[in-house]
């Protein structure tokens, strides 16, 4: 987009939020990435050249999927993959920047994040539902139970004391239940542990939509591609078309768009989300 159309939606989407009764954000991947979680470059070589130099590995996304023969060598990939990608804050103040322009407002989050950004930003927890899981928790891998297990203490331990690319054996993870491996609380199949948090999480949100569905909401989805439409980016859609005083936004370089039956009370911001925040934050501020 021109100039002038990006000085025009920068100006339609800071009304929309100074004068929405409401907020909800809709998060995807593209918001960390603009945050400067980069899985591939400079930062994978950085922090697994190791990884890389023994298999070639060309992204930190997919090596993770990697059949490694030992727990020992897995854990030591993942440990690393969790520390860098949960514990450590985001390079840039994107979520920040975010927080700054919705904190005196009423506003939900719903992201398919699972870096935990949000909170770390100071983002509310009972403000936030994350959909898709949280890199901060391990479940069973059978699962025998719908619980999940804070890893921070061991992941903390698993980056300081691996050597050659494997952790002590004796950090390896293992469900206190039945035994079994533990793995990730990641949606990936139809192993995923729905815990109390979440579900308490689901409520919270399914609440929240139903007391703003009418009135002057603002539906903002943030780097939300097409991977899976269905929880953020469709709904949002329905969302504004039900509510003639809501307004749908989409930031996202390269893919913002928004259907045809929503297009007259769309704001659509082609352009790198960090940016975005930023001239907005600096908008509000004249």
């Amino acid at each position: 987009m021109n100039t002038a159309e990006y000085n025009e939606a920068i100006e339609k989407l800071r009304t929309a939020i100074d004068e929405a009764d409401a907020v909800v954000i809709g998060a995807g991947a593209g918001l960390s990435t603009a945050a400067g979680f980069v899985y591939s470059g400079e930062r994978f070589q950085r922090l697994f050249g190791d990884f890389i130099g023994k298999y070639g590995f060309r992204d930190m996304y997919t090596a993770g999927f990697y059949p490694y023969q030992t727990l020992e060598e897995h854990w030591a990939y993942w440990s690393r993959y969790i520390w860098h990608n949960r514990y450590e804050p985001a390079p840039k103040d994107t979520y920040q920047k975010l927080l700054s322009l919705v904190k005196d407002k009423d506003f939900f989050v719903l992201t398919t994040n699972v870096d935990h950004q949000f909170q770390l930003a100071g983002f509310p927890k009972d403000r936030l539902f994350y959909t898709q899981g949280d890199y901060g928790l391990w479940q069973c891998s059978e699962p025998c139970h719908d619980a999940t297990y804070d890893n921070y203490e061991t992941v903390k331990r698993m980056v300081e004391e691996q050597q050659g690319m494997k952790v002590p054996s004796e950090l390896v993870p293992h469900c206190p239940k039945c035994g079994k491996p533990m793995t990730m609380n990641l949606r990936a199949d139809g192993t995923f542990v729905e815990d109390a948090g979440w579900q308490e999480a689901a409520l919270r949100y399914r609440d929240y939509l139903e007391s703003h569905a009418h009135g002057k909401v603002l539906y903002l989805e943030l780097g939300v591609g097409m991977n899976t439409p269905v929880i953020i980016k469709y709904p949002f859609w329905r969302y504004t078309d039900a509510n003639p005083q809501a307004t749908y936004a989409c930031v996202n370089l390269g893919e913002a768009y928004a259907h045809q039956s929503i297009r007259n009370r769309s704001i659509l911001l082609d352009a790198d989300i960090d940016q975005v925040l930023a001239d907005l934050v600096e908008k509000g501020n004249q």
